[in-house]
């Protein structure tokens, strides 16, 4: 089931079955690569936080029913995405990426904020990030992608939830067709989000390290979006208002 958001340009799916199957990636022609790599190493002069390691890409979404959704994926790298600044080129892939909604007891969302040295400084929005491709020849599946979540949760905001106690809550489709997958956390209390995340961030700079995020919010409407500095990723607002409607909050 799809649900329209309010805010534009997302689409949310209602998902109780997930099956994910390996596609190939469309190729490029010599001269084409020769341009994205061009493409690639400016990127990289002018933020050399960037990585090429690799990622994992939506080939394309199938309905097997009204819940039921198969993801076609396929293997790249970061230095994939730099095809989206050539509209001619027709090879570019949306990204697939996993994301954790971390309640409060109270009923808020936690957003974070990307630090100045990564590739998106200053955006907002849930912990989370690019799904990563298993060894060659090995399926991808959703247990694999619930513990990428748990681990980018804990790496980002010192949050430990274990892997088997998170659930695919809802999956979104960005204004651009990338696809991400929220998983719901067991709620938290402040006290305890706020005094991890310090503590991660404290251990960070001691080691001489920046720490990925910069700054955590408690947002418990999309109204508490607006007020937060910098910009913010397009289903934030969206998924904000789907966990804090009183009719589509879990256990309500």
């Amino acid at each position: 089931m799809i649900e329209t958001s309010p805010f534009g340009g997302v689409d949310l799916f209602d998902v109780h079955r997930l099956r994910l199957k390996e596609a190939e990636a469309p190729p490029l022609s010599p001269e084409d690569r020769r341009a994205v790599d061009q493409a690639w190493d400016k990127a990289v002069r002018a933020n050399p936080a960037l990585f090429d390691g690799p990622a994992v890409a939506c080939v394309g979404t199938e309905w097997d029913g009204p819940h039921d959704l198969l993801l076609l994926w396929a293997r790249v790298t970061y230095r994939h995405y730099v095809l989206g600044r050539f509209p001619v080129l027709t090879a570019w892939l949306p990204s697939l990426f996993v994301n954790v909604v971390q309640p409060t007891d109270d009923g808020r969302v936690l957003a974070v904020r990307m630090s100045p040295s990564t590739a998106s400084p200053g955006r907002w929005q849930l912990p989370g990030g690019s799904a990563e491709p298993p060894e060659a020849h090995q399926p991808l599946g959703e247990a694999a992608l619930r513990r990428h979540a748990a681990l980018e949760l804990v790496e980002e905001t010192g949050v430990d939830v274990r892997p088997e106690d998170l659930r695919l809550w809802v999956v979104t489709r960005g204004e651009d067709r990338s696809v991400g997958l929220m998983f719901l956390a067991p709620p938290q209390p402040e006290r305890v989000i706020r005094e991890r995340f310090e503590a991660m961030t404290a251990a960070e700079h001691a080691l001489g390290r920046t720490p990925e995020l910069d700054q955590i919010a408690l947002v418990g409407s999309p109204a508490d979006i607006s007020p937060l500095a910098g910009p913010h990723v397009d289903y934030l607002e969206p998924v904000v208002h789907r966990y804090t409607r009183p009719s589509l909050r879990p256990g309500t």
